[in-house]
């Protein structure tokens, strides 16, 4: 326990409210609060996750909790399913409503983290935080100004690097009626160490996503960062710490996005990965945001198949970021962890999301959304979701196959790796799950159908491979597979050669196909479920960078459905239909982080071509 002496206050403080709940003069009271509960996490820092108190209206009033009292102003705490929340209740706000806590935490604060989305399906809104030392008499805005584009909770973390008396007070940004949930506003207490007088950072490269080696950017606590040419690597062959650490190929790069302000060194660790040969790569940084960079020291090595650590030692007092460039080893890669920047005062990007706090721009699969909200959590065996480096997915224990498969598609995924046909069980599933086995579909009547085609894998081995995992099949009627769905592949391929990438999502759904043995509901002794219909969402727009941005009322969306039958013909385009149609039939929402008056228009349409 990092801070004692504030858990030791707030259990005192417990004590004093459940005896006085006790008292006969406060019964009529006692029925605000459904239970008491410690302010305070594992590390000592204060939590509010507003479950402790009842407010059902918007009207300006205070709201009592246990640790003190808010102020709630076009405010409620919501209850409803449309309510995004971790628990049963959470903080709903609209017009110009803003949330204010009436009392000071007396440690001061490091950091402040929220959770944040959407109410059902409003339209985009907007919040900033603000905190006072003064006791709420002026006020100061954390951070910039937070875009809320999405209805599943996202993380943000706001810098506040302040001691002594603090409060904060949340505030709905665009005066429209469109509505927000808050949620598990968090504050680090003040460590200690102020700004300026030479802290160190570290990015661990724990809580981001990439799962590809397209060029992008993450968002990270420390910010953003720009990734050729390299992805975050989550396989049993990265080196790592923990979970994850960059994986960079080639002539890759791995580079910050922001500045900070002055270094005294840099450190990280480097390994190959797995087993690939040795590569040399630099050390760069750019004191004028990224317009020119210089070399830091020699070019190093990177050899040994465990991680080992390096420091350089540099004099940098004004603003100032870095990056590491591959400089050799086509086809050999390198893990990078633990970044670590000592000597610097501040981060003028850290915490920085680039306006919308969403870290899934990041992640290539997820640009444009997760239909599902598909989460790696064995409580959700029916909606678990499972990353690749080819292909994301929401996988169902039940059904015995994907609910959905999402990848993104352009030039860079393409190369000369032959199909390597070594359909396998995915180890990757939770312990106690069913695998598919790749003899569970034989003599039934139904191909192994890729969602994410092997031929859209083919730039490495590995990456063609990892498309013949069981929990990228579904059983397919031949004729669906082969003819319909086989000749919707080939048209997508055939539009990269046009400068375009585009973006797929790809199950089925109802149960009960038209196999070449006749139909069936179920196959492999009842573990795989057989679809109905087969179905794709494909978006294609013209090759370039922020690609959610660039989505328009014009851009090209088709819509796929079709029956899981023998019958079916070579003409896909007989089984067109909307975006709209299929997310009825399926509940998902697709392209849900495309702005929601673009989103509405491309999903109404039927394409025709």
């Amino acid at each position: 326990m990092k801070h004692p002496y504030l858990l030791k206050s707030l259990f005192l403080l417990q004590v004093l409210l459940l005896v006085n709940a006790c008292s006969p003069a406060d019964e009529t009271a006692s029925n605000e609060f459904v239970s008491l509960n410690f302010t305070v996490d594992a590390s000592g820092n204060y939590l509010e996750n507003f479950e402790n108190a009842f407010k059902n209206s918007y009207s300006a009033e205070e709201v009592s909790f246990p640790d003190g009292t808010w102020y709630f102003e076009e405010a409620l705490l919501g209850t409803l399913s449309s309510d995004a929340k971790n628990g049963s209740q959470s903080v709903r706000l609209r017009g110009n409503g803003k949330i204010s806590m009436n009392f000071d935490l007396t440690e001061g604060a490091d950091n402040v983290s929220l959770s944040y989305a959407k109410f059902g399906k409003d339209r985009n809104t907007s919040f900033s935080l603000y905190f006072s030392s003064d006791g709420g008499i002026t006020w100061q805005q954390s951070g910039s100004e937070i875009l809320v584009k999405n209805k599943n909770l996202q993380s943000q973390s706001f810098p506040i690097n302040t001691a002594g008396n603090v409060r904060f007070e949340i505030r709905k940004t665009d005066g429209t009626s469109e509505r927000l949930n808050i949620d598990d506003i968090l504050v680090e207490p003040f460590s200690g160490v102020v700004p300026g007088h030479g802290v160190e950072i570290t990015e661990d490269y724990e809580s981001g996503s990439k799962g590809s080696y397209a060029t992008g950017t993450v968002d990270l606590p420390t910010g953003t960062w720009f990734l050729d040419e390299a992805l975050i690597g989550s396989l049993d062959n990265d080196r790592k710490t923990g979970t994850k650490s960059v994986r960079i190929r080639d002539y890759g790069t791995l580079q910050m996005n922001y500045d900070v302000t002055g270094a005294t060194l840099v450190s990280f660790d480097h390994a190959v990965y797995g087993t690939d040969g040795a590569s040399s790569w630099e050390l760069q940084a750019s004191e004028d945001s990224g317009a020119s960079w210089t070399t830091v020291g020699a070019a190093q090595t990177t050899s040994a198949t465990t991680l080992e650590n390096v420091v350089f030692e540099v004099n940098f007092s004004a603003a100032v970021r870095f990056r590491i460039v591959k400089l050799s080893g086509s086809g050999d890669r390198i893990n990078i962890d633990n970044f670590t920047i000592g000597g610097t005062q501040e981060s003028s990007g850290g915490g920085d999301t680039g306006g919308d706090g969403s870290t899934i721009s990041g992640e290539v699969h997820f640009t444009m959304g997760n239909p599902s909200a598909a989460v790696t959590d064995i409580n959700f065996p029916n909606n678990y979701l499972l990353e690749k480096e080819e292909y994301v997915m929401s996988y169902s224990r039940d059904k015995g196959t994907a609910n959905w498969v999402s990848w993104h598609l352009d030039e860079a995924w393409l190369g000369e790796a032959s199909r390597q046909d070594d359909f396998r069980a995915d180890s990757s599933l939770p312990a106690g799950w069913y695998q598919v086995e790749a003899t569970d579909y034989q003599y039934s009547g139904f191909d192994r159908g890729h969602l994410c085609p092997s031929a859209d894998r083919t730039l490495s081995v590995d990456d063609n491979s990892n498309t013949f995992f069981m929990t990228n099949m579904m059983p397919q009627a031949p004729n669906n597979n082969r003819i319909g769905w086989a000749s919707l592949e080939s048209y997508c391929r055939s539009m990269l050669s046009g400068g375009y990438e585009i973006y797929i999502i790809s199950g089925g759904y109802g149960i009960g196909g038209d196999g070449s043995n006749g139909p069936a509901d179920y196959i492999a002794n009842g573990n795989v479920q057989v679809p109905s219909n087969t179905w794709k969402v494909i978006m294609i727009i013209p090759d370039g960078d922020d690609d959610v941005n660039r989505v328009t009322t014009s851009t090209q969306v088709i819509a796929v459905d079709m029956p899981n039958s023998q019958s079916v013909s070579s003409d896909w385009t007989l089984y067109q239909t909307s975006v709209d149609q299929i997310e009825a039939a399926t509940g998902y929402d697709f392209f849900d982080l495309v702005p929601d008056d673009i989103e509405d228009v491309i999903e109404a349409t039927t394409g025709s071509l």
